[in-house]
């Protein structure tokens, strides 16, 4: 593998020149370009690792007396893959662009500066929240303009030294005896203004591209959770979430509540029933004796959890059914039941339950 004649240039090249070859493949050659082309992301990491070597001085050096060998000798093992180009490059693609955060002084504008972060409401069903669920979303966000290669110049065209400041982005300020240096208002202490801009960014360097991104929702999660994807020089995004309610199951955490209606005589009498569960149906037993309120625990059937492992419970509220519209014979066997249980539908004389209760 020959570094130089992957950027087109000569071994006497200039770090200006190589950095300005690799420049143009770089962006000729971006997986943002060419989805789906694997030759360009090929050549895109072949770039990006030729103009690792070629820019670093030291791996320059040893890569021109010993070659590829000598530099694997040193630890070198090239870079990963292509989605992993950016994170493993990144001083690269500041350098190259001007993507970079403060601190480093005055720079003269290379590309657009960092954007904004990005918000995206997603919302889910109520199952999709406690399963997890894969979706795919569009979202429009800057991405770098590829006419003017995020320069923000018309191509063929370039910037003009700043003539407030005469190219140095700070200006003298006179305050009584003193002498003040503050950043040039007009160039935005760049140094240099765009007098040309590119006609599709209108100078920004990015122009609004939509975009479809697939994300992976894990189990467990619920209204108000955030997922972050790291976009480099755009910006990040960040996906909130808003789960769906359900018509019978309610949440809390990882425990999921559910009320459930039993007849008169399956309280009483106990029964097994299928009971429905967020993971499918389940048998449980219902006590004789069962009253309304009371609660019942099935483990391990509430909402898998989001650290850590296995799924909270659930937990069953009984809610005993009174019978209405009772056909005759139904009233009569019920007139029996409270016969035999010594209890009256009727009124009670003096001396009945109520007497017998609060005297």
């Amino acid at each position: 593998m020959d570094y130089y004649d992957i950027l087109n240039v000569s071994s006497t090249a200039t770090p200006d020149d190589i950095k300005k070859n690799y420049r143009k493949m770089a962006m000729k050659y971006h997986p943002d370009r060419n989805q789906g082309d694997k030759e360009a992301e090929e050549k895109f990491k072949e770039a990006a690792e030729a103009y690792e070597i070629l820019g670093d001085p030291e791996k320059r050096q040893i890569y021109d007396r010993y070659g590829v060998d000598g530099l694997k000798n040193t630890g070198y093992h090239g870079p990963g893959n292509a989605d992993d180009i950016f994170s493993s490059f990144g001083d690269i693609f500041e350098d190259l662009f001007g993507f970079g955060s403060g601190g480093r002084g005055r720079q003269k504008r290379q590309g657009p500066m960092q954007g904004a972060d990005l918000r995206y409401d997603l919302t889910i069903s109520f199952m999709e929240a406690v399963h997890g669920v894969n979706k795919e979303i569009e979202i429009t966000r800057p991405d770098t303009c590829w006419t003017c290669e995020g320069s923000g110049l018309r191509p063929g065209y370039s910037p003009q030294t700043c003539t407030t400041c005469n190219g140095q982005g700070q200006v003298m300020r006179s305050q009584g005896f003193f002498r003040l240096s503050t950043t040039c208002p007009h160039c935005q202490g760049n140094g240099q203004v765009i007098t040309d801009p590119c006609s599709d960014c209108d100078g920004n360097g990015l122009v609004n591209k939509k975009k479809k991104v697939s994300l992976k929702i894990p189990a467990g999660v619920n209204t108000g959770a955030r997922m972050r994807l790291q976009g480099g020089a755009p910006g990040d995004l960040y996906v909130i979430l808003h789960a769906e309610p359900h018509e019978h199951f309610e949440r809390d955490g990882d425990t999921i509540y559910l009320n459930l209606p039993i007849s008169m005589a399956k309280a009483a009498l106990g029964c097994k029933v299928d009971t429905p569960t967020v993971h499918g149906d389940k048998t449980m037993t219902i006590p004789k004796g069962t009253q309304t309120g009371e609660t019942l625990t099935l483990e391990s059937e509430g909402v898998p959890k989001l650290r850590g492992h296995g799924r909270g419970d659930m937990i069953i509220r009984v809610v005993v059914k009174t019978p209405t519209n009772l056909s005759k014979k139904q009233k009569e066997l019920l007139k029996e039941f409270a016969a035999l249980d010594k209890e009256s539908c009727e009124e009670e004389e003096e001396g009945g339950f109520f007497h017998r209760l609060f005297h």
